[in-house]
């Protein structure tokens, strides 16, 4: 029943972290609370490396970086446009790597050859022969 209530507030197509540590329970036969803290240990190492100012890279998957953000002066939208100051701030970047960019794009399988999308010039479909 609680499983079922995390469910219905949340938007359609969303992963949460409860369903990622489903999953590392399901593939690595662990209890879900033992993958809940291999998947909080992962984040954890993740958000201690940024905060240090390092570059996290997880080869095939993307990278993570910090990126600075100056101070600048915005308006408040609720306050009819008074001005505020916004100080400077570090943001968490996300790069993808070129194995997720392709395994995302990658055509699935059993979606027929005719539906998929039109060639773009200069670029070769897979198993198409030398181009």
């Amino acid at each position: 029943m609680e499983r079922l209530l995390s469910v219905v507030g949340r938007a359609e197509g969303t992963t949460t972290k409860a369903d990622l540590v489903e999953q590392v329970a399901h593939a690595t036969d662990l209890t879900k609370k033992q993958a809940e803290i291999i998947v909080d240990s992962v984040f954890d190492g993740i958000i201690a490396s940024l905060r240090s100012g390092e570059k996290i890279e997880l080869r095939g998957f993307g990278s993570f970086r910090l990126r600075q953000r100056g101070a600048r002066i915005a308006r408040n939208p609720k306050r009819s446009g008074v001005k505020v100051m916004v100080p400077p701030k570090r943001v968490p970047y996300f790069k993808p790597g070129k194995k997720l960019k392709e395994l995302i794009n990658q055509a699935a399988p059993e979606a027929p050859a005719s539906s998929a999308a039109p060639a773009v010039p200069g670029t070769r479909t897979p198993g198409a022969g030398p181009g």
